[in-house]
């Protein structure tokens, strides 16, 4: 029956943190201290503050970054190196994983709301280099964020892709309500269901719901 969903996908776009790694890995945990000493060090607040305003940006705008840019016009690229200088080696390999996404029939994208170079430095940690066919940071979509359309819409019309011949795969269920309406199958990666009408499927583990997918 899942297996029928996705008969004619022949592209499968998937986010990246806590999608292409589970969250037990933690390596988002460090990129939340880096944001909060960031914003501290830029804008000149006090802890309580600037995990404040973390948290209230990502809200209010899908990310961190995106607060910053509207509300204090920071340098993008800058903030991005900084957050993401972090330690890879708590991601461990998964080969089944790899095995899994060769296998998967036609193209297969990141789209991520970090950078390309931070995307690429995660795929190597988990022995998924040389698997994508193509890797599209926040800088790709001109530094608009997932939830926003705008963000989807530069994104897919770059790739080429037919929304209706696509699959999108996220820990964050905000991000997947536009690849919905565009008419993409929608996967929830996370390990609590968020039942919600643009949701197809919901899995607490990726590997085991490509297996199933790509199984004979």
């Amino acid at each position: 029956m899942m297996q029928e969903h996705f008969f004619d996908v022949d592209v499968w776009v998937f986010d990246l943190d806590n999608t292409l790694y589970p969250p037990r890995m933690r390596l988002f945990d460090q990129i939340e201290v880096r944001m909060t000493n960031w914003v501290m060090a830029k804008l000149g607040v006090a802890r309580d503050t600037a995990d404040h305003l973390r948290h209230h940006y990502w809200a209010t705008y899908g990310t961190t970054l995106a607060g910053l840019m509207r509300e204090h016009g920071i340098e993008p690229m800058e903030y991005l190196a900084d957050v993401h200088d972090i330690d890879f080696s708590v991601l461990e390999p998964d080969p089944e994983l790899a095995d899994h996404l060769r296998a998967l029939p036609g193209r297969r994208i990141v789209f991520t709301n970090g950078d390309a170079a931070y995307a690429q430095k995660v795929l190597q940690a988990r022995g998924l280099t040389g698997l994508f066919d193509a890797v599209y940071g926040v800088e790709h979509a001109g530094f608009h964020p997932k939830p926003e359309a705008i963000a989807f819409e530069t994104v897919f019309t770059a790739d080429g892709l037919n929304p209706k011949r696509a699959a999108m795969f996220e820990d964050d269920p905000r991000n997947l309500a536009v690849p919905h309406q565009m008419g993409l199958r929608t996967v929830h990666i996370a390990p609590e269901a968020a039942p919600a009408p643009h949701i197809h499927h919901h899995a607490d583990d990726l590997t085991a719901f490509l297996r199933r997918l790509t199984q004979s």
